[in-house]
């Protein structure tokens, strides 16, 4: 008896379970498809969890740097426009509404950098367009102004135009010395461009030149031009250069002459054909007035020019103390050496050296050279013990290109 009451239970059980687990099943039907009525889904209608999202990308925004307003900014100073949740799209960094300043842009279109220097006593203009995700523009504009320096670096560019010897260098004269950390900045931002194209290379004959040669005379017919990018240069403390330049000119005929100090000879060539032999008197002997030796470049031609001791330093009242007037003077040395007439020489031209370190020539020879002569010709001097300093004049071509080379900043 006992036993099959067990056994009745437990049949019991067997079949509460199994209903217990029909429902479950049904339960766990009805939870999976809960968010559709039956009625729903037959309509085709989409449940709730199948609606899209709406996301909206934040707007781009952008800054600059130096801020609005900002004054006294260091013409060597990056403008940088930064952009945020957006890409840059667009910048003009302008002064006065014109002259643009290049930049560049990062990788990730998120920075631009300006990459040129700017202009002392300017007010310039920053405009941007930045855009988001969704490609929604943002624009910005700003203003800024450069400081104002307490004096100006200036300088010139040599030759400014025309037609010039095959020796002449391309010159960048300061009036005031360049600090040496600041040349290297000067010589990047100058190019000379030739047609037909040349080698060649800068280097510093001092603290106030900036020259570029060529590796051999130019030719002749060769059209140059020469950028100089240097404008908001610091070359000294306070100091600022105010402006760029541009200059163009043309190689002219090849005039090469020699003068021989010891048989009182000028060989003047064209193009290397010899034109004519001039009776000359260089500098009479001694350490102040022997002409110098070396390869020279007519600096300057004048029609007239006043030849006064007082500028080599001997005073007026001094012994060896002059003051001439003569013609058809063309320099070769800062320090006064020219070829010129000099009709009170005549009779020792060609025989004997009597000048104060200038080549003599008389009044028709002197004329005949001026007519035929012009800025960047080249004069050799030879028999000569006296050394011609490296400052004195034009005088890199007394160097190799690879000795020249050494003299760059960078």
């Amino acid at each position: 008896m006992t036993s099959s009451t067990s056994t009745a239970f437990r049949g019991r059980h067997k079949g509460v379970l199994a209903w217990s687990a029909v429902l479950l099943t049904v339960g766990l039907a009805t939870s999976a498809c809960q968010s559709v009525t039956p009625d729903a889904a037959a309509e085709g209608t989409p449940s709730a969890s199948a609606t899209p999202s709406v996301t909206t990308s934040p707007a781009a925004s952008l800054s600059v740097t130096p801020a609005d307003g900002a004054t006294s900014v260091r013409p060597d100073a990056s403008v940088t426009v930064t952009a945020e949740n957006g890409t840059i799209s667009d910048v003009q960094l302008t002064a006065n509404g014109a002259n643009e300043v290049t930049g560049e842009l990062n990788a990730s279109k998120t920075v631009w950098t300006s990459s040129a220097s700017l202009t002392p006593k300017t007010t310039y203009h920053v405009s941007a367009t930045a855009t988001n995700d969704e490609g929604k523009s943002t624009s910005i504009s700003s203003t800024l102004r450069t400081l104002t320096p307490k004096d100006t670096a200036n300088y010139t560019v040599i030759p400014s135009s025309g037609v010039v010897g095959v020796g002449m260098p391309v010159v960048i004269q300061f009036v005031s010395p360049v600090d040496t950390d600041k040349r290297a900045e000067v010589e990047r931002r100058v190019k000379v461009t030739a047609t037909p194209a040349v080698t060649g290379q800068w280097g510093w004959l001092d603290a106030r030149q900036l020259i570029f040669r060529p590796a051999k005379y130019w030719k002749p017919g060769t059209k140059v031009t020469v950028d100089a990018d240097i404008a908001g240069i610091e070359t000294k403390q306070n100091l600022w250069t105010s402006a760029g330049a541009h200059n163009t000119f043309t190689i002219g005929s090849a005039m090469v002459s020699t003068v021989n100090t010891q048989t009182h000879r000028m060989t003047v060539t064209q193009n290397g054909k010899v034109l004519r032999t001039l009776k000359v008197s260089t500098g009479r002997p001694g350490s102040e007035t022997e002409t110098r030796s070396g390869i020279k470049v007519i600096l300057s031609r004048e029609s007239e020019h006043i030849m006064d001791s007082t500028t080599v330093g001997i005073p007026k009242g001094q012994p060896g103390y002059y003051r001439l007037k003569t013609e058809w003077a063309m320099r070769l040395t800062w320090s006064g050496e020219f070829l010129h007439s000099a009709p009170w020489s005549v009779g020792s031209q060609g025989n004997a050296n009597v000048s104060h370190g200038c080549t003599n020539l008389s009044p028709t020879d002197a004329k005949w050279l001026f007519d035929r002569s012009k800025m960047g010709d080249v004069v050799k001097f030879v028999g000569s013990s006296r050394g011609l300093e490296e400052y004195n004049g034009y005088t890199m071509w007394n160097e190799t290109s690879a000795q020249w080379a050494k003299k760059s900043a960078i």
